[in-house]
């Protein structure tokens, strides 16, 4: 039996208790409880909300549009920091196992999302060998319309550059924005179905309410037809 994805996520944090240097542990800890305590929940993309067009570019080139995704009645959109980034190499294969299988079989596409630049994002698709699509969101530009973006503080821009990079350095995006995780389910009318906004990266969404949420989706697509 596997363990769930905030278990994993769990044992991530408990390593680097065991093993992290207690400054290097505090700063991590206190970013992410700023951005909990700070977290903007009315501007979260929430159930409701119609996304307008928007595009990606795929890692392997090309792009993707809204309405190429939602041409078999919704699409899953997961939205993560960068291709190192220790979390994400967590949950970005969790959902791979746990999602795809499912949704290839009711022809639902999922996109991972994050900011950086394609040739250096296609590195975490290379490195689990993903099923998933893997995206770039250009400057930000479809975080920023869902109100998921954060910024570091000023303790974690110190110790990324003690470490020898800005964080705008390592996406390619030459800021330190970057994406909250974010699961978002539209449906064939891109209306958001269901989201969550995660601001402690070290809480995430589990894969069965996404699949939930899909099959609910498109069960009331099918009663909208049928009537």
């Amino acid at each position: 039996m596997s363990l769930s994805l905030n278990r994993q996520l769990a044992d991530l944090h408990a390593e680097r208790v065991a093993h992290w240097a207690p400054e290097a542990l505090q700063v991590n800890i206190d970013q992410r409880q700023h951005l909990v305590d700070t977290a903007d929940t009315e501007r979260f993309v929430k159930a409701g909300d119609r996304i307008e067009p928007f595009e990606l570019l795929k890692v392997e080139g090309g792009t993707l549009s809204r309405d190429l995704l939602l041409q078999n009645g919704a699409a899953v959109l997961v939205f993560f920091r960068f291709a190192g980034c220790p979390a994400c190499n967590i949950a970005i294969p969790h959902y791979d196992r746990h999602l795809v299988p499912a949704l290839e079989a009711l022809g639902v596409p999922l996109v991972a999302i994050s900011p950086q630049v394609p040739e250096r994002l296609v590195e975490i698709k290379h490195r689990h060998s993903l099923r998933l699509q893997v995206a770039s969101d250009k400057d930000n530009a479809l975080g920023r319309r869902l109100g998921i973006l954060y910024s570091f503080d000023e303790a974690s821009r110190q110790a990324a550059l003690r470490k020898g990079s800005s964080i705008g350095e390592v996406t390619g995006t030459g800021t330190w924005e970057l994406p909250q995780p974010t699961v978002v389910v539209l449906d064939a009318d891109a209306r958001v179905v269901f989201a969550q906004v995660s601001p402690d990266w070290l809480v995430r969404t589990e894969a069965e309410p996404i699949i939930q949420a899909v099959e609910r989706a498109l069960a009331t697509q099918l009663a909208g037809a049928t009537t």
